[in-house]
């Protein structure tokens, strides 16, 4: 199905009811805090009239700040302000948590982490998130370790931060937030290298937790919650390790997909569909798996770019006078270094195999590391070295040729922020038209 909707959506219910009607639409989830990535996708559909849904999760921004630092009242704040940068109206971004739950404090018992989000879902709501993915799937420290956490436990305390989420809600005033429920269950760290498949959700286990969650909300009397959710997050058969990708087989999924058409409400959310073919992301949104999240595919195409000017500069200005080279690619490794918090339990193996994953790995755990002082200082050297005159078009044939022939084709300016934003772009197009909003044009 290629077909192209003409007339914006401008709401998620909006997606789901064209679901329901059997049309192939649906919406990338934009799950980054990386500057580069939010401004590309706002450019990419600024005259467009679509959304652009932004998503963060748990451990990322928080009412602690998460590893970003910030909160949710400040992410929205950042990514307004890069809206504004960009002039794409602040009405047609929608704000989602992802996650939201105990993650964070899982170690702490359930009366410590189910406080702490609680709060975090709080703070998610009162600061105009409209999606909100609850996500209780975990165990917490007082939990059986022995056993599963019984699906009946886990859609209790989501009930309880639905409650959370509504009563905020009804006090601020705010807008009543859609809901996202399930869990695709990622492997720590995405998925192992000597893994062949990956197993798909059954539709017996989606029922199930349709249904646990379904009584459970109606238990704590968040009715109107219920009704608001709207997708349920199920593993596909879509994942990405360090060397290795899963791609999307419609064939296996072909039972989630009849599950979900007898289902008048729901559509499904796909995580980890980063590094998927356009045609995989394109069956995914026929499948219904109308939300699909990507992240770490936007920050590995940002990092490609840079690496790929690094050594333009080292070729064309090494020696140059009055031209101090940035050493970005080595700034980054080294802050990667001394901080492995972010990488080292991802990335298995011996020296050389950790230093080609610092670097090259599709879970590109150097994402991390642009906003480290010393890293940014030579991102921004790297540019202004870079930007004094046009690259030669020699050079960028060698180590940007996509560019290159976008440059020759008088599509793409020859300038450092617009490579940049093209190698990220060229990304979104394959989501963009996996989700029925253009057609794709094959570089």
């Amino acid at each position: 199905m290629s077909t192209v909707y003409t007339q914006p959506i401008s709401t998620l219910k909006g997606i789901v009811s064209a679901q329901k009607q059997g049309q192939a639409i649906g919406i990338p989830s934009i799950c980054s805090a990386h500057p580069y990535v939010i401004e590309a996708s706002f450019r990419q559909v600024l005259t467009t009239g679509l959304p652009v849904l932004i998503e963060s999760t748990c451990n990322q921004v928080n009412q602690f700040g998460g590893y970003t630092g910030i909160t949710p009242d400040g992410f929205i704040g950042y990514v307004r302000q890069i809206a504004d940068a960009c002039a794409f109206p602040h009405d047609r971004i929608l704000f989602g948590g992802d996650h939201l739950g105990p993650s964070p404090w899982q170690d702490e018992p359930e009366t410590l982490a189910m406080n702490k989000a609680r709060t975090l879902v709080r703070d998610y709501v009162a600061a105009g998130y409209s999606k909100i993915h609850l996500d209780a799937s975990m165990k917490c420290a007082d939990d059986d370790s022995d056993r599963p956490l019984d699906k009946v436990v886990s859609a209790r305390r989501a009930a309880e931060l639905a409650a959370v989420a509504e009563e905020t809600r009804a006090s601020t005033g705010g807008i009543c937030p859609d809901y996202v429920i399930g869990t695709e269950v990622p492997l720590p760290g995405g998925a192992q290298e000597h893994e062949d498949t990956l197993a798909v959700t059954t539709p017996d286990d989606v029922a199930e937790t349709i249904d646990v969650t379904r009584r459970a909300f109606l238990e704590r009397g968040v009715v109107d919650a219920w009704e608001r959710v709207l997708a349920v997050v199920v593993q596909p058969g879509v994942e990405y390790g360090d060397s290795t990708l899963f791609d999307y087989d419609h064939d296996a999924a072909l039972d989630l997909y009849h599950f979900i058409e007898q289902d008048d409400q729901l559509i499904f959310e796909a995580h980890s569909t980063d590094y998927q073919k356009a045609e995989a992301l394109r069956d995914l949104v026929v499948d219904h798996f109308a939300i699909l999240k990507v992240g770490p595919a936007l920050t590995f195409a940002f990092r490609e770019s840079v690496f790929a000017l690094a050594m333009i500069e080292q070729v064309w200005l090494s020696g140059r006078p009055g031209i101090e080279l940035s050493k970005v690619r080595e700034h980054l490794d080294a802050a990667m270094l001394a901080n492995p918090i972010y990488w080292q339990k991802y990335y298995p193996g011996d020296e050389q195999a950790q230093s080609l994953a610092r670097r090259y790995s599709f879970s590109d755990r150097s994402r991390y590391f642009w906003p480290v002082p010393q890293v940014h200082a030579a991102l921004q050297q790297l540019l202004a070295n870079l930007d004094q005159e046009s690259i030669p078009l020699t050079l960028l044939s060698q180590y940007l040729p996509l560019q290159y022939e976008r440059i020759r084709h008088g599509v793409l300016d020859n300038s450092v922020g617009a490579l940049v934003l093209d190698k990220i772009t060229l990304v979104l197009d394959d989501y963009s038209y996996a989700c029925g909003q253009k057609t794709l044009e094959r570089r």
